[in-house]
């Protein structure tokens, strides 16, 4: 072994040959950071009704399309209430100068779009607490527009996300099922982030992206209570933003996030590959327009509940969707019954079960916690990965009825539909991996307000792990680093001591 008498420089090399026993070089790829916020309206008590239609609403998309065919914790105001029409948000800054932007993170969708100067119905001012802002390409002279012979626009076009019927000018429009949508154009801009190496932070990095300017917007949309400034959709078509960046080489073809479910919400969002022992995986289904997986069974306490396996199956109309869009979590029609069935074996000795506006609810008197009445379910997919949900995962707190508690499964029915979507009900508290790289999905459950381990080389055989949790807030891993270094500094006069010597690089 090779111990540095002196110099600072000299302790690095005895960090990496010591403390990393290998050295890993990032070769053009490296993790992007944005901060993740989770916002709520300030009005309370949004009824279940009422969450159920918001997710109908832009459910109407998935069968449209079907049919053709590092990473910081961010403080927020207010306080988790499940039955407040919360959405989780990140922040991306685009155009010269920067301009920040706050956009919904959407994994049921592709494409990056804001607000754009001159936008017809556009809201002027959120329920957030945010500042809206207006993107105008004629105020950034790095901006300039994407045309139809851009092959951008032809990408864009095969999934449906673009469109060439005005001119020469590559244009959008996408329709929600209760009316609502938007329409404008696509720019190319530069996107402005931080990027992750090592234990080291840079915040200069950017790169050219096609995104949506907003002209249009209606319906929902319009309305101020949840306003944003667009929507960051992270699907893998080819005009997302994920492909895009992949493409150049400047992020892994991975991205991951880690909704926090507890008070204050917030969570961690990065471009790259989260890293921990207990992550499980299932592949994608290939051809899909979505993030479909092949959900198998289900089981409740151990026990697999009778559903017939051909309902999971993925077709046009049918499937199991991950969707960070979507605020509940839904079960195809042939399998609610069952699974509802199941749980109420088992609790209905210490709860009594009612039905309210359709959803099944339970009043509970016991002075035991809802984790000891009611069960774990088990959701088995292919490759033997399981999603483990606890009662908190599936249940929702509604009320309470004369001191009692009411207890609601968060999991609803769609009528005549065949789809399973996995909404933030089930999402939060756990990290999730999109291996676009790899084809796969992994989650494990996980404290969403602690920092993650992140390999910026997916799929490679490679890693470079990165301490990317609260960078920008706390020093976690620098300390980490220091406490590594003087570690490394009593093991060197330990030595030093035994052999009476040193040895000089």
């Amino acid at each position: 072994m090779v111990v540095a008498a002196a110099g600072r420089y000299g302790l690095v090399v005895v960090l990496a040959w010591v403390v990393f026993p290998a050295a890993i070089v990032l070769c053009g790829e490296m993790g992007l950071t944005f901060q993740l916020e989770r916002a709520f309206p300030t009005s309370h008590g949004v009824p279940l009704g009422e969450l159920r239609a918001r997710d109908r609403s832009r459910h109407g998309r998935f069968l449209q399309q079907s049919s053709l065919g590092g990473v910081v914790d961010f403080p927020v105001e207010g306080t988790y209430d499940p039955f407040v029409v919360g959405l989780y948000f990140t922040r991306v800054l685009l155009g010269s100068p920067p301009k920040e932007f706050y956009v919904q993170i959407d994994t049921g969708s592709d494409v990056l779009w804001v607000s754009c100067a001159s936008c017809n119905g556009c809201p002027t001012s959120s329920g957030l607490q945010i500042q809206l802002e207006f993107f105008d390409p004629s105020g950034s002279p790095t901006a300039s527009p994407i045309s139809c012979s851009d092959q951008k626009c032809a990408l864009g076009i095969q999934s449906s996300d673009s469109e060439c019927s005005n001119g020469n000018q590559c244009s959008y429009t996408f329709q929600y099922g209760d009316g609502s949508g938007t329409s404008g154009y696509y720019v190319s801009d530069l996107m402005h982030f931080d990027t992750i190496a090592g234990n080291s932070v840079t915040s200069n990095s950017s790169a050219k992206v096609a995104f949506g300017c907003s002209t249009s917007q209606t319906g929902d949309l319009t309305k101020s209570d949840r306003a944003v400034d667009g929507i960051f959709g992270f699907g893998q078509q080819g005009m997302s933003v994920i492909a895009q960046l992949a493409s150049q080489g400047a992020i892994p073809n991975a991205f991951s996030h880690c909704l926090k479910g507890g008070n204050g919400g917030g969570g961690i969002l990065v471009l790259g590959q989260v890293i921990h022992p207990n992550i499980v995986y299932t592949p994608l289904v290939q051809s899909q327009p979505h993030y479909n997986l092949n959900l198998q069974s289900i089981a409740v306490n151990g026990q697999s509940v009778p559903i017939d396996s051909q309902v999971f199956t993925t077709s046009s109309t049918r499937g199991t969707i991950v969707d960070s869009g979507t605020t509940l979590a839904y079960l195809a029609e042939e399998a609610y019954d069952p699974f509802v069935d199941a749980i109420n074996q088992i609790v209905l000795q210490s709860v009594r079960a009612f039905v309210s506006r359709g959803s099944q609810c339970y009043l509970v008197t016991s002075t035991s916690s809802v984790s000891d009445i009611f069960p774990k379910v088990s959701l088995n997919f292919a490759g033997g990965a399981s999603m483990v949900l606890n009662p908190q995962d599936y249940l929702l707190q509604q009320n309470s009825i004369n001191g009692a508690a009411v207890w609601c499964i968060g999991f609803q029915k769609i009528q005549g539909q065949g789809l399973t979507i996995l909404g933030d009900l089930v999402l939060k508290d756990k990290i999730v991996v999109y291996d676009l790289a790899g084809q796969r999905i992994g989650w494990a459950n996980y404290d969403c307000s602690s920092p993650v381990n992140v390999s910026a080389t997916p799929s490679t055989g490679k890693s470079e792990y990165v301490n990317a949790g609260q960078i920008d807030n706390n020093s976690s891993s620098r300390d980490d680093l220091h406490s590594q270094i003087l570690v490394t500094i009593l093991v060197f006069f330990l030595y030093a001591l035994v052999y009476g010597e040193f040895s000089v690089l």
